[in-house]
């Protein structure tokens, strides 16, 4: 993911939300479990790792059973290490204790628990980067050293590529208006890291690699669901043992000793190559890493205590739905009346940015109620205030509202269209605008150039650009010549 683009806002859950959904999350609890347990006669080795005698005890008190428990006690542990719930008192005796951080956990603020469930995040996703443990073995010498030159690793690549990935999930998460619900499925994240974004049709080895990393994804996000980073679908099982069987006979896939046929399988189904999806938690977990990391990863919220010029200048670039929740916050900490002169007054100016801001500050304004009419009333002589005024007291059948003097409707029709091309560029909407502007007024191309706004050559230029007919598109071109010529460009 490229640090030099700007983030949509993430819209977050509070920190006591937050931190409940950490405090439940089964790996932190675990951890949390096992520190409590710890006493005089529990010992680990080197690393701070419990010791081995030792693992079925913890799995036990954690109710862990089956051939994975012992490892899923060990992670746990090193969890509760690694976050400061238990401390090691003596590391050549091998004594342990309660950690400070064991008491934050349950009577700290939210942002205490929150601290901690990083500390777990770190700890699995350093995990989620290392080989398999069968790969491990098959590279272990004689002596019980790993050759790391025969597992083909590399751990700073290893570890860039889940970041990416992560990134990646992110993004789809905080440019969508539901709030992230959709599952991604596995081949589409996979790909998103390894298909060229020019190349048309995948070559057979770029699909191999694609589906090698759909595994690895899988077998790492097996490993993060349980930190409550995601909520994870793995790979069918049936698949996977598809491609195992691939070399065997036609006898042997047919059906079982019994004759009986095996159940069907869709193979569109998408969902059987894993699904996945950020939790809340995981949001606020991956936006504290990239805030981490240098790169600024706002929030809805950031911009509420701040005043009206940095709401219109921040929201400029926000999704609609996520721009408005943040006018809706910042509208909730101010008074009505003084929130709309505070609107009203940021959205002056000349500059390129200005016709946008005034589109953000009637937005806001829509969701401000009659109680700001006398602000709106204020500014109706305004060159620039004036139309915007004018159409949010119409809206609401205010009385004795003057009608528009020709040059406004003009300027505002002007910076509205400016506004709109900031924000959206050429789209379909804009050109139905142009398209609507040119059939209503025969003569809009003669005046428009006159206009006194410092966006007026751009956007005639961009309606000669966007009109579909030929001979409007011309005189769109001709007026823009001359709107710059007046303005001296």
């Amino acid at each position: 993911m490229s640090d030099s683009s700007p983030l949509p806002p993430v819209r977050l859950k509070s920190e006591a939300e937050l931190a409940r959904d950490a405090l439940t999350a089964p790996l932190l609890s675990r951890a949390a479990r096992l520190a409590r347990w710890a006493g005089p006669d529990t010992r680990v080795g080197a690393g701070g790792d419990l010791v081995e005698e030792q693992l079925p005890q913890a799995a036990g008190e954690l109710g862990l059973t089956g051939d994975d428990a012992a490892a899923y006690a060990s992670e746990a542990w090193r969890v509760a290490v690694d976050t400061g719930l238990v401390e090691i008192v003596d590391e050549e005796e091998g004594t342990v204790t309660a950690g400070a951080e064991l008491a934050l956990l349950t009577g700290g603020a939210p942002q205490d628990v929150l601290q901690a469930w990083l500390g777990a995040l770190e700890t699995v996703l350093a995990d989620a980067s290392v080989p398999d443990l069968d790969d491990l073995v098959d590279a272990m010498d004689e002596g019980g050293s790993v050759d790391f030159s025969q597992l083909d690793w590399d751990p700073e690549a290893e570890a860039e590529f889940l970041d990416g990935v992560l990134g990646n999930l992110y993004l789809l998460t905080v440019g969508e208006e539901g709030l992230g619900e959709s599952m991604v499925p596995l081949p589409a994240l996979a790909a998103s890291m390894i298909v060229p974004d020019d190349m048309g049709e995948p070559t057979d080895d770029v699909l191999e690699q694609v589906s090698d990393a759909m595994m690895r994804l899988d077998d790492q996000f097996r490993l993060l669901e349980p930190v409550g980073l995601v909520e994870f679908q793995p790979v069918d099982e049936a698949l996977m043992a598809d491609g195992e069987e691939e070399g065997e006979g036609e006898g042997d896939r047919d059906g079982d000793d019994r004759g009986g046929e095996p159940a069907p399988v869709d193979e569109t189904d998408v969902s059987r190559y894993g699904m996945v999806r950020l939790t809340p938690l995981g949001l606020y977990g991956l936006r504290a890493r990239l805030l981490e990391a240098g790169i600024d990863a706002p929030a809805v919220g950031d911009l509420s205590d701040k005043g009206a010029d940095a709401l219109l200048d921040g929201t400029s670039g926000f999704p609609p739905a996520a721009a408005q929740a943040e006018t809706e916050q910042w509208l909730a900490r101010r008074e009505p009346l003084d929130a709309a002169r505070e609107l009203l007054a940021a959205a002056r100016g000349t500059d390129p940015g200005a016709p946008l801001r005034r589109l953000r500050c009637q937005q806001a304004l829509s969701l401000v109620g009659a109680v700001a009419e006398p602000a709106l009333r204020e500014v109706l002589d305004d060159a620039e205030l004036g139309g915007l005024a004018r159409v949010w007291l119409a809206e609401r059948g205010a009385a004795d509202v003057p009608a528009p003097p020709e040059a406004m409707v003009f300027w505002l029709t002007v910076d509205t269209v400016a506004a709109q091309l900031a924000a959206e560029g050429n789209s379909t909407e804009l050109q139905a605008l142009v398209e609507g502007l040119a059939a209503q007024h025969s003569g809009f191309f003669a005046a428009a150039w006159r206009v006194d706004h410092p966006a007026t050559a751009d956007v005639l230029e961009a309606m000669g650009r966007l009109h579909p007919d030929k001979k409007v598109a011309k005189e769109a071109r001709k007026a823009a010549f001359k709107a710059r010529s007046a303005q001296g460009g």
